[in-house]
């Protein structure tokens, strides 16, 4: 393979290593740093080992986004999302709000709801458990994949609550998963630049692994190209992987690429205006190698990346797709391009251009159903 190919020694001698076994954070940062005809050898390796991990399926989830505030008492730099109270365009879903919002999803096929929205000085822990529990009475099957470890830790605090208590208030009734995010870059050098009011590195780490222990499982991410650099993705990374060889909550490794264009980072000069499209190839084929089976699923979101470019990330290591969405506020907030919703059949149309599979999978991973004919 690598004859044709034009790679150094090392380089050639890093890949061959990763076919078999996962690299390490020197090797991942090497090969972060890669250019020219040698990224050809990194993308296909991590293409390679893709299809050993999780075969040829592309996988996506019809899915719903309830956002019910973007009232926020935060002050994150790359947020577009967050209003004032009284700010124009601010609005704030009371429970029969969100659960009619709840009931359309599923009469449009979801069989998940992600739900997230500010940091409302009103809200706390025991609003999350009304939520829940009103969607929960009215949809009981529905997957309930709701609220970030910020608002958990947010939440917490309002209640004077534990994480612990939080956690297993809102398993009780009916929170099936969480999203990880609001890990940003795992380092409290940018963390505070970028969301200085954010909970930090120890404090993220702790929500994720007190949720675990619990036995709800989270998605993992990383939202990068703003301030950070390769060393901190690649730190990031391992944090992750740590976490998962501790607790194997992990579903699901979702880069996310910093949105700029709205965001006050940006405006003000303090960061890029995103990553590059080298950049994200990397960040995806790099993540498989680390990640292998450990964290076997990883996602190119469509939202932020285009379908033209998620393809693309799909060629280098990713395996999923993400969701339909039905409607998404807080990156299209942001600047975002590529719309708030997706057809099943749009879906299929962009995997199977790659001579690949789809599918439809739950939230876990765990139903996954091919989808090779027109979705009607």
């Amino acid at each position: 393979m690598f004859d044709t190919l034009k790679v150094s020694p090392h380089t050639k001698k890093i890949l061959e290593k990763a076919l078999n076994e996962p690299i390490s954070s020197e090797d991942a940062l090497y090969l972060m740093k890669l250019q020219g005809s040698e990224l050809h050898g990194l993308f296909i390796i991590a293409d390679a080992v893709r299809r050993e991990i999780v075969g040829e399926e592309v996988t996506f989830i019809k899915n719903w986004n309830i956002n019910f505030t973007n009232i926020c008492t935060g002050n994150c730099g790359f947020c577009a999302f967050r209003k004032s109270p009284n700010e124009n365009g601010s609005y704030f879903m009371q429970i029969p709000g969100i659960l009619k919002r709840a009931k359309m999803a599923a009469a449009n096929g979801a069989i998940e709801l992600c739900i997230q929205g500010g940091l409302h000085p009103n809200v706390d822990t025991y609003f999350y458990e009304d939520i829940l529990r009103a969607i929960k009475s009215e949809l009981p099957k529905i997957h309930i994949h709701a609220f970030s470890p910020m608002e958990i830790y947010y939440g917490s605090k309002s209640a004077e609550l534990s994480i612990e208590e939080t956690l297993r208030i809102l398993k009780k009734a009916g929170l099936d998963s969480m999203p990880g995010t609001a890990a940003e870059i795992l380092d409290d050098n940018i963390r505070r630049i970028i969301c200085p009011k954010k909970l930090n590195t120890r404090e993220w780490i702790e929500v994720i692994e007190t949720a675990h222990k619990t036995g709800i499982p989270t998605t993992s991410t990383i939202m990068y190209g703003h301030i950070d650099e390769a060393e901190e993705r690649i730190k990031h990374l391992e944090i992750l992987k740590s976490i998962q060889e501790r607790t194997g909550g992990f579903t699901e490794f979702v880069p996310l690429p910093f949105m700029h264009k709205n965001t006050r980072i940006y405006q003000d000069g303090l960061a890029k205006a995103g990553s590059t499209g080298t950049e994200d190839l990397k960040l995806y084929a790099v993540a498989r190698l680390m990640f292998r089976d450990l964290i076997k699923n990883i996602q190119a979101s469509w939202v932020k990346l285009g379908f033209k470019f998620a393809q693309m990330c799909l060629l280098a290591g990713a395996n999923d797709l993400g969701g339909t969405l039905g409607e998404e506020n807080i990156s299209r907030s942001a600047g975002a391009s590529y719309g708030v919703n997706a057809e099943v059949e749009e879906m299929r149309r962009v995997i199977m251009d790659i001579g690949r599979t789809p599918a439809m999978r739950d939230t876990l991973y765990r139903k996954i159903q091919p989808v090779t004919q027109p979705y009607l």
